[in-house]
């Protein structure tokens, strides 16, 4: 099967995201009983809060429609880029994560499914991306945000959530394109 590639790179000279202490409150908190539609198909949602065993959420701002052009002032926020090399450090280390005991995967941001949809077929993604464009994840959980281009959204954080509480909780997560190395490092802990 031939597939376009993928750019996953990104500058080397990124201001790193610092912990503000906005995720403090998320590690032993519920998860919210909402559902969020899935993106490949918009007519199916999941409740991150139901779900069997353990499930990783890694929340993330945006990716970049093919050919778009990140812009510097996309660059110039700490820990903004970097979603693609993300998402893909994800499916590449699906096999192992699930091996060692995760029984789902989710990215989770605030663009629409239909803008998810093309980014999950493109990078060839195992798991499912969600959609939280009316920010109602946001708003229960009180996740923070930032405010680009007119819209409003989530900064990088990943999630680990189990019998519907919030285990473990990586803030700021940054290189973006090692966070399943943190979280490969912690299910081995874990085991």
């Amino acid at each position: 099967m031939l597939t376009a590639a993928v750019d996953q790179t990104y500058p080397g000279d990124l201001p790193v995201p610092e912990d503000d202490g906005a995720c403090k409150h998320l590690t032993g908190a519920a998860m919210p009983d909402l559902s969020l539609m899935i993106a490949k198909d918009p007519t199916k949602t999941v409740n991150l809060s139901k779900q069997p065993g353990l499930t990783i959420a890694f929340c993330y701002p945006r990716t970049a429609a093919p050919g778009e052009t990140v812009p510097d002032s996309w660059n110039a926020i700490p820990g903004a880029r970097g979603c693609t090399p993300q998402a893909c450090s994800f499916r590449d280390s699906f096999s192992e994560i699930k091996r060692l005991g995760v029984s789902q995967v989710f990215g989770v941001s605030t663009q629409s499914p239909s803008y998810q949809a093309e980014v999950h077929e493109r990078l060839h993604l195992p798991y499912d991306l969600l959609s939280d464009e009316d920010l109602r994840l946001q708003q229960a959980l009180l996740l923070p945000t930032f405010d680009w281009d007119d819209g409003k959204l989530l900064k990088r954080v990943t999630l680990a959530i189990e019998n519907s509480q919030i285990l473990k909780v990586w803030y700021p997560v940054f290189p973006p394109d090692k966070s399943t190395e943190a979280v490969v490092a912690w299910l081995k802990e874990r085991r």
